[in-house]
């Protein structure tokens, strides 16, 4: 007997003459992992003819000799196999079926198996143990008077009778009936008749003489003998399986049965743990036993073939489907998000649909986790609920994608992963990730609009999602907030996409506004925090726009056991893990927005009260001055997103070091100047700023710092140094001159002489003592590093007459508009840190001051400096006091958008509860007509589930308003 095989062996039975035999083909596995393949002759009842052609029928295969008579071939697994040419004529071998073979036999009875589970919901007949008394199979173990040993249910002489409530058929046979409750005997086997056969433990053989099923359950793997009813009206053998919570894995003789408990538990595991099928059925084969788990029989395709079917039925039960399955629309099998308005659910036919409060907030993103590797027979494939999930419907998808050029557009913000990678191709992955659309609010994924990645986060496919998503239960919604990472570039040419595809639509009175989430607009440019930032979009709320990151770590769960799977699997998978995450927001709507308002409720007060704050300070015309400009913005934001520029600074500022020496570099060439000249004398500008920063900070850190601090400033020092000399190296191509050189060399001398005793802080901030400084000590400081002073050579350092005289003066002029430059520079920084201590002053410090019984002598200096600061820069201030103003004002609005929301939302999830529990009373009322009784059951313990979750709602609801 052949060590290591993993496989149960079949015995050769011997030819007969006159006999016509067929080939089974018998694989084994060694424990090396080699696999071997043996063609075995199972007669075919034919008469039997007297003179045998094999005198020795009992010896082995592999132990009869190569006579001459015999040739060789290949199996298809390239393994030599022997014939006899002397044996009478064979059948050709069938191929064996696929998996996908196995479903499509399993399409037309889909119907009967949802209406047996439909009839299990009625009250149960009793079927129970004998032993303890519950329903179900067990591992048991047998007493060998030393210890206890592992034996199977058949050993104990159990047997399942179908049909007939747990008890035997009448209609059987006096034999079968005699056989009943005497144990079965294993398998045994001859090891001089098959040589490839393991020691098998007894409890882990089949029985033999009899029928028998493999019985898969939480218990482990099973062989129960199986009695069905043969009645003349008794049902086919796998509908009585069925009956008696048994699903069978085959319709035509089946062998192989999963208990209703273990598929359950397998899509629990699955939804909870990302479980794949293959550690699954790993540990259920170790559940049998612990010690030979691979001598288990293996049942993993099968359990992947059936928990497919099983998912489907358990949807179409969900949703109340029977008899009318083959009816199907998009998305129909999903749950969508019980808080969004949807006309009909949740909402009355007497609401204003205009209104702000029903307003539809999308958020979408894609998922680069969720890839799919390439498929082997791409052609093969039985799609079980293609688009009635979240996946959209993949002939069509295909269909939009081949008929939709790429169209490359260049972004005018920074430069994103979502567009400089959207062409990013992946030759070995048939799908890169997913994009999908879910509601902002509450993070439900939206039925039908997930789509697949074919490179990168492509604006087509991200539109299809859309589009689908804007279609759902949107009957006569006309307003739209739609999140996106990249909307400013992504919603500029959405429209003009739509129109030129025939596969996109959105409605005509849709009002979509754009807006990007709180984490992904400040990786943007600066602009786009008050066009599409969530504070600024009226109707939003109090959301942040990022809630579909938090839907990709529950995807993620399964995402990476569909990376291998076939495209229909993958696309159930998917759609139940969804499906999973909708239902589980679902039951928690209730906690969460009660949660919410209490936050709510109270942010609105604190709100109220800044904004107060700033409001008294203003006068009512101003007020109202930037009232309309406000609303003027908002209402325009959807067709010119930088009408929301209102709420950002926007001074007119002269010009910029920067932009004056980007001019500069643009015309330097063509005046006949040296390339670079504008950056050298840049440069120059900042070594000066350098020197002036390190003399302040030298009177900062006082007479004696620490070693520590001396040495960071050495190194500062040293830095300056070196940057100086280079600019002075450099300088011998800009100024032209051997002379000049010569006195900036002396320069340099001197400037390395003072540098040996200044003692600067790296950064003012590590400073321990107090970083201000007197007006003396800035007056020393002046004279100390006077950027008059000659110590560098720059132009301004040789005069306009030494310039012109050897022939820089155009160097000179250049210099002269970098300095009004850097004065501008200056004067601005000045301005907006004045203008913003006189919004604190006014807003924070003086009320505090007022509030806190300030003497009147206090406050008229306060009011000194308010007019001081007004007088000087009245223009600056007002328009820092007006972003302010109109930033507290966006805060306050958009948590009074919150309160509201919440307190609509509320009643439009106990709407949507009574809604579903009235759909299931009309099913039950409908089933009972029917005398369907177990589907009637059903329905009303649905009906039951939604009118509890109303009533806690309500319930929650009143306590929240005592």
């Amino acid at each position: 007997m052949a060590k290591g095989s993993t496989r149960k062996g079949m015995m050769m039975i011997g030819s007969t003459p006159g006999q016509r035999v067929k080939q089974l083909e018998i694989r084994t596995w060694k424990a090396n992992g080699r696999q071997r393949s043996r063609l075995v002759e199972v007669p075919i009842k034919e008469p039997v003819l007297e003179t045998p052609l094999n005198p020795s029928p009992s010896s082995s295969p592999t132990k009869q000799s190569r006579s001459p008579s015999k040739r060789q071939f290949l199996s298809a697994d390239g393994v030599d196999n022997v014939f006899d040419m002397n044996y009478p004529p064979v059948e050709p071998m069938r191929l064996p079926r696929t998996k996908n073979d196995y479903i499509r036999e399993w399409l037309p009875q889909k119907e009967d198996f949802l209406r047996i589970l439909l009839d299990l919901e009625a009250p149960p007949l009793p079927r129970t143990c004998k032993i303890c008394g519950k329903d179900g199979v067990y591992r048991v173990q047998q007493w060998t008077g030393d210890f206890f040993e592992d034996s199977a249910l058949h050993m104990t002489g159990l047997q399942l009778h179908l049909g007939h409530d747990g008890a035997p058929c009448p209609s059987a046979s006096a034999s079968v009936q005699a056989t009943v409750g005497t144990p079965s005997q294993p398998a045994g086997f001859d090891e001089d008749e098959w040589e490839d056969i393991d020691y098998i433990p007894l409890h882990l053989r089949p029985p033999v003489g009899s029928k028998y099923l493999t019985v898969i359950d939480v218990t482990g793997v099973h062989f129960v003998l199986s009695r069905p009813c043969q009645c003349v009206n008794a049902e086919s053998y796998h509908k009585q399986l069925l009956r008696a919570k048994l699903y069978p894995s085959t319709f035509d003789k089946p062998s192989t049965v999963f208990t209703f408990l273990v598929l359950d538990d397998f899509l629990r595991d699955n939804v909870e743990c990302g479980t794949s099928g293959m550690n699954y059925y790993s540990k259920l084969r170790r559940v049998t036993s612990s010690v030979f788990p691979h001598l288990v029989p293996d049942r993993y395709r099968e359990l992947l073939r059936v928990a497919r079917q099983w998912r489907l039925l358990k949807l179409l039960k969900w949703s109340g489907y029977q008899g009318n399955s083959n009816h199907s629309t998009k998305g129909d099998l999903a749950l969508f998000c019980a808080a969004c308005p949807q006309p009909g659910i949740n909402l009355s036919p007497q609401d204003n649909l205009d209104d702000w409060r029903y307003t539809r907030t999308v958020v979408m993103d894609g998922n680069f986790k969720a890839e799919h590797m390439h498929e082997r027979r791409p052609h093969d494939q039985v799609w079980l609920m293609d688009g009635r999930g979240f996946m959209v419907t993949n002939p069509r998808y295909r269909q939009y994608i081949a008929a939709t050029p790429h169209i490359t557009e260049k972004s005018t913000c920074n430069n994103h992963k979502a567009i400089s990678q959207a062409s990013a191709s992946h030759g070995k992955l048939n799908s890169t990730g997913v994009g999908a659309t879910a509601c902002a609010r509450h993070g439900c994924f939206y039925p039908h609009s997930v789509v697949d990645f074919q490179k990168g986060e492509r604006q087509l496919n991200m539109d299809y999602s859309l589009c689908n998503a804007l279609s759902y239960n949107m009957n006569g919604i006309r307003n739209v907030i739609c999140f996106y990472d990249i909307n400013c570039t992504y919603m500029k040419n959405l429209q003009r996409r739509v129109d030129n595809s025939t596969f996109l639509e959105i409605a005509p009175s849709l009002r979509i506004v754009a807006g990007i989430g709180m984490w992904h607009v400040h990786g943007h440019k600066k602009e786009c925090y008050a066009r599409y930032s969530p504070l600024f979009i009226r109707g939003s709320g109090w959301v942040d726009g990022e809630i579909i990151e938090t839907l990709w770590s529950t995807l993620n769960i399964v995402s990476a056991s569909t990376r291998g799977m076939t495209s229909p699997h993958r696309q159930e998978l998917l759609d139940f893990q969804m499906n999973d995450s909708n239902f589980m927001k679902m039951i928690r709507m209730i906690s969460s927005l009660s949660r919410k308002l209490k936050v709510a409720r109270a942010a609105v007060t604190l709100a109220r009260e800044a904004f107060d704050r700033l409001n008294e300070a203003v006068p009512s015309s101003q007020q109202e001055n930037w009232w309309r400009q406000e609303e003027a913005a908002l209402k325009d934001r959807v067709h010119d997103p930088s009408v929301m520029d209102i709420f950002e600074i926007q001074l007119t500022k002269a010009p910029t070091v920067h932009g004056v020496e980007l001019h500069l570099l643009q015309t330097s060439t063509a005046s006949g100047m040296h390339h670079g000249a504008a950056s050298w004398l840049t440069r120059g500008l900042v070594i000066e700023e350098a020197e002036v920063t390190l003399a302040i900070s030298q009177k900062a850190i006082g007479p004696n710092p620490s070693d520590l601090k001396r040495l960071v400033i050495a190194h500062r020092a040293d830095r300056v140094a070196a940057e100086r000399k280079t600019f002075i190296a450099d300088g011998r191509i800009y100024l032209q001159m051997d002379t000049t050189l010569d006195d900036s060399e002396e320069c340099d001398r001197n400037h390395e002489e003072a540098c040996q005793n200044i003692l600067v802080e790296d950064d003012i901030s590590s400073n321990g003592g107090n970083s201000d400084c007197s007006a003396d000590d800035m007056q020393d400081t002046d004279t100390l590093a006077d950027p008059t002073s000659p110590t560098l050579p720059l132009p301004s350092n040789l005069g306009v007459d030494r310039c012109r005289a050897i022939g820089i003066h155009r160097l000179a002029e250049m210099e002269l508009e970098l300095r009004i430059a850097q004065a501008n520079d200056a004067l601005h920084g000045l301005r907006l840190a004045l203008a913003d201590k006189a919004v604190i002053f006014r807003g924070v410090v003086r009320t505090a001051m007022i509030a806190l019984g300030a003497k009147p002598e206090l406050l008229a200096q306060g009011h000194k400096f308010k007019e001081l600061a007004h007088r000087i820069f009245d223009h600056t201030s007002a328009k820092v006091y007006r972003i302010h103003w109109l930033r507290a004002k966006a805060g306050k609005d958009r948590w009074e958008e919150e309160e509201s929301l919440l307190t609509s939302e509320f009643q439009w999830v106990i709407n949507y509860f009574r809604h579903r529990s009235k759909c299931w009373q009309e099913k039950y009322k409908e089933h009972t007509t029917a005398n369907a009784h177990g589907a009637a059951c059903y329905a009303a313990r649905q009906r039951e589930i939604y009118n509890q979750l109303a009533e806690q709602g309500e319930l929650k609801w009143q306590q929240m308003n005592l």
